[in-house]
């Protein structure tokens, strides 16, 4: 595994309140699960970042070995793994997602 790819994870984590890891770009999401992911988050109104795992396959490698998740995408919240598409997804019906993120923006 790159040095060099797992720092820019680890940056990309620590630096963003949230960051998901999708296949494709919030503009054009290459996959549905993605695609749900992201318009759950514009839904929530608070500013994420989107890093696209498709331009170096290095990077899906890497980061599930920072989250222990095979699946993509991957949500981080305040540095923490949230999950997948169906946790996030899972947590937004439960109203138990806005209240994370919200939390992330009174700090």
């Amino acid at each position: 595994m790159s040095e060099e790819i797992l720092k820019q994870i680890k940056d990309e984590i620590e630096k963003n309140k949230i960051v998901l890891f999708i296949k494709g770009t919030e503009s054009m999401p290459m996959c549905g699960f993605s695609g749900r992911t992201i318009g759950i988050f514009q839904e929530l109104g608070k500013p994420f970042k989107t890093v696209d795992i498709l331009p170096d396959p290095r990077i899906r490698q890497a980061l599930s070995g920072v989250s222990n998740w095979p699946t993509i995408p991957q949500v981080f919240i305040e540095g923490q793994f949230v999950g997948g598409c169906d946790i996030v997804t899972e947590m937004h019906q439960k109203g138990e997602l806005k209240s994370l993120v919200e939390g992330a923006f009174k700090k």
